[in-house]
């Protein structure tokens, strides 16, 4: 396999390797907007599992913004990465102000996406996290961290593609790591894709709304 055509393709194939889920009661997809929902939707769609999103916003170090210092996510949780801490001396009161700059726009997102809907509750449930592929990771890893200090129990990430670095740590770090193409060579997940254009907070919304819709449909 040497890539997908876009993401709901890369959901649909992952779909398939998640079999073993469908249908449990005790499990849910959780998505990492916005790349993440498209993926996850197929995922959630084929395995008639519930679909939510979890919400992670990297807080760069300044004046090297790409490079991840640490994470907030969903349930006012703080992750850090103490290597890029540690090395780049980086004093807590910088990783507050971070946080602190970041929070108002996740706590945004949670609102305009969920539109009402109260978060779901994961304590002793398995949380499929899905996103539409892993370089570094440092986002999916502050989500994992995140699900894990919010009682789920048991944890699987699942990506379309992720570099061999990425998928070697998290073989190691949750209870299932599912992904279809680890290739020796990789720069960027977008070159995976045929089609990687920008997902809209509409599509998020969107897909969130018909997953909830033809879920309940199926619950019975």
């Amino acid at each position: 396999m040497d890539g997908f055509i876009d993401r709901a393709d890369g959901g649909r194939r992952l779909a398939e390797a998640l079999r073993h889920y469908e249908g449990r009661p005790d499990t849910l997809v959780l998505a990492l907007p916005r790349g993440g929902v498209p993926v996850g939707y197929e995922v959630a769609r084929t395995l008639d599992l519930p679909l939510d999103v979890f919400l992670v916003r990297k807080l760069g170090v300044p004046g090297h913004e790409e490079l991840a210092m640490g994470a907030i996510a969903s349930g006012d949780v703080l992750v850090l990465n103490p290597d890029v801490v540690v090395a780049m001396r980086i004093p807590a009161y910088v990783i507050d102000a971070a946080a602190a700059r970041e929070k108002p726009e996740l706590e945004r997102r949670a609102r305009e996406y969920r539109n009402g809907r109260p978060e779901p509750d994961i304590r002793g449930h398995t949380v499929i996290l899905v996103d539409d592929g892993l370089a570094t990771g440092s986002t999916m890893r502050a989500a994992v961290s995140a699900v894990r200090r919010h009682g789920a129990g048991r944890i699987v990430v699942a990506v379309p593609v992720a570099s061999q670095e990425a998928a070697a740590e998290f073989k190691l770090d949750v209870d299932e790591f599912v992904c279809l193409l680890t290739p020796a060579w990789f720069a960027a997940v977008g070159e995976w894709y045929e089609d990687f254009s920008q997902t809209t907070d509409e599509e998020v919304k969107d897909l969130l709304e018909r997953a909830a819709r033809e879920h309940a449909g199926h619950v019975h």
